[in-house]
């Protein structure tokens, strides 16, 4: 069957069950035959087997020849598929009518397989909303680092193209001379979701996988109660975005409000705070955890007033290393090393200065052992056998250690839809709501706000990953809100979708894209309306030092707040974590351009604070490239821009974050943007 639209045409063969062809003004994007749907069933020891609609032996076409019913499995299930024709493509739904006694785990609808990317010998590139956005288009940058594909399994780790994680919105786009394919999961319930791409061969053609996973129970049917929305585009990668643009702004999270009108937020989030982060003791994680010299806390104030001169701007002190337990060691923070009251007479002085303060958290695990300071030990309390029920579990029930931060501690993942789970985050975290402080990091290591796998039968929720955890987030993380009273609470990468209204104020992980890709600001150029975050402290991240201004300018062109990383000897690092001091970054230069930055954000507050991020018009500029690590370079522009809307005004802005004029070439014009300087031009 053929679906013949515009410019384009899609070939099923229902009997094969698969899509044959992708075809759009005059290109073939289909490598091979993919598959109509697959899915995953688990029995009740914890295997698994996978199914795919090339596994019917029985295929019946509704007269409507766009209902397609698939039975005869090796297992007693039928899957029935529903297709409809769109202007602009097609849409497809799925629903398993379960006849066995195992659980229906996930389903793919239409997981394609299309040509490899452009450095591989094909002929595209991939807009994945993966930490904030990244155009992708060399699938081996990814094979040799941390944040390759991975199979999405118990126990979690952090770096799964997981939605909502380190996913956070519900599509990906293909890109091709021009054109493209939107994929997306038009799902307003926002359910976990595996959203990723990898090579399946070795001629690097890639499966986009989009896959759904039910949080059924067993002998349970399960049907995909949204639309998989496949929509060929003419553009680049903002236009594919605007297609779910287009469908987020009709269906926003329960409780997220425009920036203009949330009548809740501090009055610094429309300053522009730097945020000052380091540790106070230690040098970087898993160092030796002795006091260093920014503590007793209020070592950090003469440094909180240089910066604060040098720019103009307020401080925002986010603190390191500051547990008087252990350093990452969750979910017990509180008291704070060295006592309250010495963190207390650092909480005043910055009150009385006009600045702000927040602490850096480490999320949902419950440490069992530190490795960081081996005095710090909850084997005791491992001993009820209440306390377990508290973790998550595996599908065979089993409880295994959490992937988590391995190095700094042994650990569990808490489910928090277990009624011990939530208690025990309750009892740790309320000591800390009760200091009122301006910023809790409190889901730092839960990527997105998204909580861990869990298939306990033991817990609050089905046996299986599914919404349910989409919801008990969203529950606890109000309750959070309001016991914060005021302060913001935000998660390392920024919220995804639906913890978006809870955490206001995230870091930022872009810089994690450069192992995979090129990072664009797709994040903010959906949400920056909604929520901003800051540019976080570049921990892992892939460019040498001398990229620092850019680093700085890109987060300013994705509406991002800045960020100092500071070593305990008072030197602005490149990143956290950072060993080699013999490159650091210029920090008359450095501070030179944040207050630049600075003064055209507050020259052009309205705008930069509360508009929407909108397509910018073509420029050329030159290019910089950066040496990495694993042999490879990356390459910026020498110039970034970006444009925003607000209200009927639109400008798009130039960033220069070089020590020389640059000039670009704009709408048929010559523009002279000067050093460590941003421009902007009316549209």
């Amino acid at each position: 069957m053929e679906l013949k639209l515009q410019n384009a045409s899609v070939c099923f063969d229902f009997q094969q069950g698969v899509i044959t062809s992708l075809y759009y003004k005059g290109v073939e994007i289909c490598a091979k035959p993919s598959d109509l749907f697959n899915l995953r069933l688990t029995d009740t020891e914890g295997n698994t087997v996978d199914y795919s609609s090339r596994q019917a032996n029985a295929v019946d076409v509704q007269e409507d020849g766009r209902t397609v019913v698939y039975s005869a499995f090796p297992e007693a299930f039928s899957v029935t598929f529903i297709l409809k024709e769109t202007e602009k493509g097609f849409t497809a739904r799925v629903s398993v009518q379960n006849g066995t006694d195992k659980i229906v785990e996930h389903v793919e609808v239409c997981p394609l397989i299309v040509k490899p990317f452009l450095k591989n010998g094909g002929i595209g590139k991939m807009l994945f909303p993966y930490n904030e956005g990244v155009l992708v288009e060399d699938d081996d940058l990814r094979a040799p680092c941390h944040l390759q594909h991975f199979e999405p399994e118990y126990p979690s780790m952090g770096s799964y193209g997981m939605f909502p994680n380190m996913v956070q919105s519900q599509f990906l786009a293909y890109l091709f001379d021009g054109r493209g394919l939107y994929i997306g999961a038009h799902d307003e319930k926002r359910a976990p979701k595996a959203i990723d791409y990898y090579a399946i061969d070795s001629e690097k053609n890639i499966k986009i996988e989009f896959r759904t996973y039910s949080g059924k129970g067993y002998g349970e049917d399960f049907a995909t109660d949204f639309d998989t929305v496949f929509e060929f585009f003419d553009g680049d990668w903002q236009d594919g975005a605007d297609i779910y643009k287009s469908w987020f702004y009709a269906h926003l999270p329960k409780g997220l409000k425009k920036i203009k009108d949330n009548a809740d937020l501090p009055d610094w989030y429309y300053d522009f705070p730097i945020i000052l982060t380091y540790p106070v003791r230690g040098y970087h994680d898993m160092d030796e955890m002795k006091p260093n010299s920014l503590f007793p806390y209020v070592n950090i104030l003469p440094y909180v007033d240089k910066f604060s001169k040098a720019t103009g701007a307020k401080i925002m002190v986010l603190l390191m290393h500051w547990e008087g337990t252990a350093p990452w060691a969750p979910p017990y923070v509180f008291p704070p090393y060295g006592g309250e009251e010495e963190f207390d007479k650092l909480f005043h002085a910055l009150k009385d200065k006009g600045h702000l303060l927040g602490v850096y958290c480490s999320g949902f695990s419950f440490t069992e052992q530190s490795n960081l300071l081996p005095s710090y030990d909850c084997k005791e309390m491992l001993k009820d056998e209440e306390t377990f029920k508290a973790f998550c579990a595996g599908r065979d029930g089993k409880v295994l250690h959490s992937k988590i931060c391995e190095g700094q501690r042994v650990g569990y993942d808490l489910c928090v839809a277990s009624d011990k789970g939530k208690q025990i985050l309750d009892e740790a975290y309320q000591p800390l709501f009760d200091k009122r402080l301006d910023y809790v990091q409190i889901l730092d290591q839960n990527h997105g706000g998204g909580q861990y796998f869990c298939y306990s039968r033991e817990h609050n929720h089905p046996p299986c990953v599914g919404p349910w955890m989409t919801t008990e987030m969203q529950k606890l993380l109000n309750e959070w809100n309001e016991k914060a009273d005021g302060a913001l609470l935000g998660c390392e990468s920024a919220a995804s979708e639906p913890f978006m209204p809870n955490l206001l104020f995230s870091d930022n992980r872009f810089e994690l894209t450069h192992f995979i890709g090129k990072a664009v600001p797709l994040y903010a150029y959906l949400y920056h309306e909604f929520l901003h975050n800051f540019m976080g402290n570049q921990v892992s991240g892939l460019l040498p030092a001398e990229s620092y201004l850019y680093r700085q300018a890109y987060s300013f062109a994705a509406g991002d707040m800045p960020t100092l990383v500071l070593s305990p000897a008072g030197c602005i690092l490149s990143k956290w974590g950072q060993r080699d001091l013999t490159e650091l970054p210029v920090e008359e230069d450095v501070l030179r351009f944040i207050k630049n930055l600075r003064d055209f954000y507050m020259a052009n507050k309205e705008i930069m604070c509360k508009g929407n991020m909108i397509k910018p018009l073509p420029y050329t500029t030159g290019a910089v490239t950066y040496a990495c690590e694993y042999g490879r370079s990356y390459v910026a522009e020498e110039v970034l821009s970006t444009a925003y809307e607000l209200d009927g005004e639109k400008m798009q802005i130039f960033i220069n974050y070089n020590l020389e004029e640059k000039i670009v070439e704009w709408n048929g014009e010559r523009i002279a943007v000067p050093a460590l300087s941003v421009l902007k031009k009316t549209l």
